[in-house]
């Protein structure tokens, strides 16, 4: 099967080579349709099709439709953004195209409509302003100027990144930020939450102590014992949800966080099920936890963001200072 080359797209000609294939001239039109209502069906082909397709089998589809009413409704819907064109072999077929969002802008230029298609592609995690000056090699003063305007619209949003105090990154106003720029339920305005993250510490390992607890005198067996003292995160997310101690919403993967703490501190073991899915069993350890669960680094959550750079290090981190002394 030949490849597919997008071309420029130009207006296309009722007499181009696939029209000419065409063995009979078209059945009569029925006068009542309109151009609007071709192009409707021509959309509707191409939305319901995982492949481009043809002149031809447009012409299959809808029998009706005479090569200079379908060159009318190509054209038109060219101009409109909703198809794109390619050439295959010597061939042209179609393709349905996702309309950009950057067209409901209202009262918007084409720079404006750069800038928002470049910040729409960046998601949730947001894009920089060099990095958004690079890609729509725009000058600082348009491009400020630009993404104000864009802000006052509510468009868009600045958000603060915690790998760096005075980094800014951009996105869609109605996206929520990534958990690598906001850090995720332990920070609160670029602070670390160590007290919080303490206490979900607790009460974690005191859920599994608990059911630890409840199974002692079990006399199915040990590992029917051990089976019943496990938990899942998801059930230790239902605990904690259940108890109302943070304010913010918390995940599942939060919890898997927390209960990690736990595994290396040595209060609980995590054995991996067939599914792939972890369990979580309070423990007591025959061996002192080893130097690195000790330091704040062994228990720290976000332990995976710190580096050299961004607020996030280790010459900052004021916890790190607490145990030296």
């Amino acid at each position: 099967m030949a490849m597919a080359t997008r071309v420029k797209q130009e207006p296309v000609s009722p007499t181009s080579s696939s029209s000419r294939e065409l063995c009979s001239p078209p059945p009569a039109l029925n006068s009542s349709i309109t151009t609007s209502d071709y192009e409707q069906r021509i959309l509707l082909l191409l939305q319901g099709s995982t492949k481009p397709i043809s002149d031809k089998e447009i012409q299959n589809e809808i029998p009706n439709l005479s090569p200079q009413e379908r060159a009318e409704a190509i054209n038109s819907l060219l101009k409109q953004g909703s198809l794109e064109i390619f050439k295959q072999g010597d061939k042209l077929v179609y393709k349905y195209k996702e309309p950009s969002s950057s067209s409901n802008i209202k009262g918007a230029d084409n720079e404006e409509k750069i800038v928002y298609s470049i910040i729409e592609k960046a998601g949730n995690k947001g894009i920089w302003i060099r990095d958004l000056r690079y890609e729509s090699n725009l000058i600082v003063v348009t491009l400020q100027k630009i993404l104000k305007n864009l802000e006052n619209k509510k468009i868009i949003k600045a958000v603060k990144s915690v790998s760096a105090s005075k980094k800014k990154v951009y996105m869609l106003y109605s996206l929520e930020p990534d958990s690598s720029v906001t850090g995720g339920a332990w920070y609160n305005d670029q602070d670390f939450e160590s007290e919080f993250v303490d206490v979900l510490n607790q009460q974690c390992f005191r859920f599994l102590h608990q059911k630890k607890e409840a199974v002692k005198n079990c006399k199915d067996g040990p590992i029917a014992a051990q089976n019943m003292a496990s938990a899942s995160s998801k059930d230790v997310w239902k605990y904690i949800s259940e108890l109302g101690i943070s304010k913010v919403q918390l995940s599942v993967q939060d919890m898997e966080t927390i209960l990690n703490t736990l595994v290396y501190d040595g209060k609980a073991e995590r054995t991996v099920l067939a599914d792939g899915n972890h369990m979580y069993r309070a423990i007591e350890s025959l061996l002192p936890p080893p130097g690195i669960v000790r330091t704040p680094c062994g228990v720290c959550p976000v332990f995976n963001q710190c580096s050299d750079i961004g607020s996030i290090n280790p010459k900052k981190c004021v916890y790190m200072t607490e145990w030296l002394e």
